[in-house]
């Protein structure tokens, strides 16, 4: 592989413009795909397998008009101090909003206060339930302005008017975002190189290979399916991995530059080389976002397809567009060690033959393995504990911000119906196959009403045909309490004994059931991803380590930052630990998808870390130096770099830290801290401390292994052998 991408390298140097060309027409492509793609159309949703999704869809077939899986959203009425919502002119103002909120074109139905019974005891309180023919992810912003233009007015006329419900969800905006982690990025670069050209050319690309990618994404937005969501996931892994493996490439070109070598011939050794790790770091990336299909969730398995589908194209940029730079560029990029002008170049260095800080480091660390490993392995595990006490659910009204109407909504109506009422369950009962459908709708509703932690059952309500009908349950605690999913689970233990005496099927659903089943699914999804993931990589790594003890070292250190990075989330977000500091203002279970999202993730960015530091040591050790040099060199080569990409990595994560979202500030502080641990903890300190414990027997392999494997040669000793022949051409020749 290294003698392919070398030649790959030299041929993209020489033919600058045809390569060039090419990714400014694909670029050029890409748009204009995207801005003449159709409007994506009703973006689907659904959970496949789960108890709540086949209730919708019986819903869907027998009460058609119903659209059970719209949006909904609760207008919450509060009366003025010493006044109740029964008073005259009070109810004349939430009559004249319901009905304005009735003539909204996507708007199924809305339910008035006074005619449906909701009203709270003290009459304080009161709300309008208002039903969507959409979900709230395809909801037009018209509908949107409308509810909350309905809002305001009645807020005029001296209510105090909240709005809840997913009909306010709308896509989080992230620009500012990925704007602060590409300016600390061009910060870091800038340090990194010592020349503003050089730190150029890894942001250049990786802007140009993740606007592919999103154009991409929109293009086919409509055809596939594909959510206003999905290029989410494609951004940010885009952006970080496609400024990475351009800063491997450029680094190890000025590396071989400075060691005399030709502009050309150092771009085909960089490519052939750092290119190598490149390709493998980007298939365990790849694998780990497609991986994500193991769960079963259409959403999340086109967000992974799509996320790994930028990675491969920021590959292919690294591979071939930065050697067309790096010729365009000439003799403006310096070798390793020199500085431009602007930034202090042509200086005498203080202390000329100084080691660096990654091989001084490196060196402590192969003088002290013991002491190092115990320390590190001890710290990851103290940061790991909380992570024991992890609790899963998915976000609600109830952990969003105290400043938002969604929250200030959810509490009015827990002050005025208790707080089990945002989150009301719907059982639906199928009686199709019952002698006495009405008589099995009574007596799910008095099997129901005498469970614990159950405050109201309302009446079957049937469809046309008699056979089906829904009942609203609501529980007597909050919507993501254990308590409330204990009732959920006993209300579906009932339905063995309902079908034994009445014939009738009964399923549980509502948003409330839906979350408690995504929680479930992506739960019992995780060890089967994390098999899938780590097995698929660890034979990858085989393949290019040439040993069994390394990969299962990489896999091992990636399941202590992972547990640690988990154990910070917990502290922070359900313990309520330095909530303060990161803005959070109300604590909860940590989101469901987090720890298959960081799985995924962070194993793929993990490995990146890895290859590129570890390919180093191996290539030092096959070219004959002892296994603890090998490690001191490997540090010297890509310490400095791999830091840069870990700090850049942390950047572009962190900046999601400030978001308002609950959901994107716990994604933003769990991948930050996760990248810190593994860079900085596992691959910085664990490795190398392992790495000098095991000396020759960390590169040791079968030798049947050894020989059913490929060789690939990461290391690029087939250059080595490649550079002699041409050698020996050229003393034949004189």
């Amino acid at each position: 592989m290294a003698t392919f991408l070398y030649k790959l390298g030299r041929l993209a140097f020489r033919r600058r413009h045809f390569v060039a060309l090419i990714w400014v027409a694909l670029l050029t492509l890409a748009g204009v795909g995207a801005a003449s793609a159709p409007t994506p159309g009703n973006t689907s949703f659904s959970i496949p397998g789960t108890e709540a999704q086949k209730a919708f869809d019986l819903l869907e077939q027998r009460f058609p008009g119903m659209s059970a899986d719209g949006a909904t959203a609760r207008v919450v009425f509060k009366a003025p101090s010493g006044e109740k919502m029964t008073d005259a002119g009070n109810e004349a103002t939430v009559r004249k909003t319901v009905k304005e909120l009735a003539s909204g074109s996507e708007v199924v139905s809305v339910a008035d206060p006074y005619t449906g019974h909701a009203v709270s005891a003290n009459g304080t309180v009161a709300y309008a339930s208002v039903k969507y023919e959409v979900s709230g992810m395809e909801l037009q912003d018209s509908s949107r302005d409308a509810l909350t233009d309905a809002a305001q007015k009645a807020r005029d006329a001296g209510l105090t008017v909240e709005v809840g419900g997913d009909a306010l969800s709308a896509t989080p905006e992230t620009g500012s975002s990925e704007v602060i982690g590409i300016a600390i990025a061009a910060v870091v670069l800038v340090i990194t190189f010592g020349s503003l050209l050089a730190a150029g050319l890894p942001l250049l690309t990786a802007i140009i290979g993740v606007g592919i990618g999103v154009a991409s994404i929109t293009a086919l937005a409509s055809a596939l399916d594909l959510g206003s969501t999905t290029s989410t996931l494609a951004t940010m892994i885009g952006l970080a991995v496609g400024i990475d493996y351009a800063l491997f490439i450029v680094s190890r070109y000025r590396a071989e530059l400075a060691e005399g070598r030709e502009r050309e011939e150092a771009a085909g050794r960089a490519v052939g080389t750092a290119g190598s790790a490149v390709v493998f770091a980007g298939l365990t990336v790849v694998i780990a976002l497609v991986g994500l299909s193991v769960v079963n969730i259409p959403m999340l398995t086109k967000m992974g397809v799509a996320a790994a589908g930028t990675v491969a194209i920021a590959v292919l940029i690294a591979l071939t567009m930065i050697p067309a730079l790096l010729g365009y560029a000439g003799r403006k990029v310096k070798p390793a060690g020199e500085k431009s002008r602007l930034l202090g170049g042509g200086r005498t260095p203080r202390q000329p033959g100084r080691p660096n800080m990654g091989t001084r480091w490196a060196g402590f660390v192969v003088r002290r393995p013991v002491a190092v490993l115990l320390l590190g392995v001890l710290g990851l595990g103290a940061a790991a504990l909380p992570a024991s006490s992890l609790e899963l659910g998915l976000p609600d009204d109830g952990s969003q911000p105290t400043s938002t109407t969604q929250r200030r909504a959810y509490d009015l109506l827990s002050e005025g119906f208790g707080p089990g009422f945002n989150g009301p369950l719907m059982v639906v009962v199928d009686a199709r196959g019952s002698d006495d459908p009405k008589a099995a709708f009574t007596e799910v509703g008095d099997e129901i009403k005498g469970l614990k932690d159950v405050v109201t059952v309302t009446p079957a309500a049937p469809n046309k045909a008699g056979d089906t009908a829904t009942i609203t349950v609501v529980p007597d605690s909050k919507p993501s309490s254990a308590s409330t999913e204990d009732l959920v689970h006993a209300i579906r233990d009932k339905g063995a004994d309902i079908a034994a005496k009445t014939g009738s099927t009964l399923l549980v659903t509502g948003s409330t059931a839906m979350n408690i089943d995504v929680s479930q699914k992506l739960n019992d999804a995780l060890l089967p991803y994390l098999a899938l993931v780590v097995g698929l990589a660890f034979l990858l790594l085989i393949v290019v380590f040439r040993s069994v003890l390394v990969p299962l070292k990489a896999a091992l250190g990636f399941l202590l930052s992972v547990l640690a990075a988990l154990g910070a989330v917990v502290a922070v977000f359900q313990w309520g630990w330095l909530s303060g500091l990161m803005n959070v203002e109300e604590t909860g279970p940590v989101m469901s998808m987090m720890p298959i999202f960081m799985v995924g993730v962070v194993f793929g960015l993990a490995m990146d870390y890895e290859v590129f530091l570890v390919t180093r040591m191996r290539e030092a050790y096959v070219h004959g130096e002892k296994p603890g040099q090998a490690v001191v060199t490997g540090f010297r080569h890509g310490a400095r770099v791999v830091t840069a990409a870990a700090v850049i990595m942390i950047a572009v994560f962190s900046g999601f830290i400030g978001s308002s979202e609950s959901m994107i500030k716990m994604i933003g502080f769990g991948l930050a801290i996760a990248v810190f641990f593994d860079a900085f903890v596992v691959r910085m300190a664990i490795v190398p401390a392992v790495l000098a414990l095991l000396g020759k027997r960390a590169w040791w392999l079968p030798r049947w292994l050894d020989r059913a494997l490929p060789n690939v040669d990461v290391e690029g000793e087939g250059l080595r052998a490649h550079a002699d022949l041409g050698e020996e051409k050229e003393l034949v020749r004189a």
